[in-house]
């Protein structure tokens, strides 16, 4: 047993890489934001619905459950346009950065949807990380469009999240990922027709190269992760499984470091910024996992 709950574990800090790696795929691709978000949910889409005919899943659910379905996956297709756009007008250490503030949104989205009262350490938790992200701001004025996109795409991020949550107490994970990312196709489609340019030659003449980078992100980043991440959950609990994906912006800061040292050479303000908000999100998750201990106990 502690065999398997080690390989759980390497598993899970694999998958946190993996979400890290996200960004640099970002960056690799040529094409803009909204393309590339629709061919990696049409990718992904393809891809979960082979595996639930492999393990044949049930696909049946209510015209309310699917409404309410296709309503989160407009949001993750906002946030990944968001996430994505931000990366490309400015670089991935600032996206990541602010993509770490989803979880002080979370903090006040889950009061409102769960109906609990907002826990005190989490507004000086909140007012943290916006000194974090003042302190990031003051020497990175040139990124400030992409810091609010990030910051856009972290809020959207912790909505989706949310209420994935309430989802989730009622419908098998991969039935609900599977209506998100086809939900998120017919939404990005929709927009480009009545607004962006609609779907030409041009916007399926991939390049091999983006043709391949987007196959990994839908593959392995997306659809691979997702179905692992369930799978650890398993064996590893709830609380272990969302403090180790804290990491996230951690390792994708350091692997975009490595791999791009001098698109994302940072002032000495970024990397204390960076620390105070990730260091913030760290110590809510651990109290957090304390408080849900305490309430199992009484």
């Amino acid at each position: 047993m502690p065999n398997v709950r080690l390989q759980n574990q390497l598993h899970l800090h694999l998958l946190v890489l993996i979400a890290g790696f996200t960004a640099v795929i970002g960056e690799l691709i040529s094409i803009d934001a909204i393309a590339l978000v629709w061919h990696r949910m049409f990718m992904a889409s393809i891809l979960m619905f082979i595996y639930i005919k492999i393990v044949k899943v049930n696909l049946q659910i209510t015209m309310k459950s699917l409404t309410r379905l296709a309503l989160a996956g407009i949001v993750i297709a906002l946030h990944w346009i968001t996430f994505f756009g931000a990366i490309k007008i400015s670089n991935i250490s600032i996206t990541l950065a602010m993509f770490s503030t989803g979880a002080f949104f979370a903090s006040f989205i889950e009061p409102i949807i769960y109906k609990r009262k907002v826990v005190w350490y989490e507004i000086v938790f909140g007012g943290i990380v916006i000194i974090g992200v003042f302190i990031i701001t003051q020497s990175e004025m040139k990124y400030l469009s992409g810091i609010l996109l990030g910051i856009l795409s972290a809020f959207l991020s912790s909505l989706f999240a949310v209420l994935n949550g309430s989802f989730l107490k009622q419908h098998n994970a991969t039935v609900i990922s599977f209506y998100e990312f086809l939900s998120g196709v017919l939404f990005i489609s929709l927009y480009m027709l009545l607004f962006g340019n609609g779907f030409s030659k041009a916007f399926f003449t991939l390049s091999l190269s983006d043709f391949k980078y987007l196959f990994i992100l839908a593959s392995v980043c997306t659809a691979y992760a997702f179905i692992a991440s369930v799978h650890v959950m398993k064996i590893i609990s709830p609380y272990t499984v969302v403090l180790t994906y804290n990491l996230e912006p951690v390792y994708g800061i350091a692997l975009a470091v490595i791999l791009f040292p001098e698109k994302e050479k940072m002032s000495a303000n970024f990397y204390i910024g960076a620390l105070v908000i990730i260091g913030v999100i760290l110590v809510n998750a651990i109290l957090k996992g304390r408080r849900k201990l305490k309430r199992k106990r009484t």
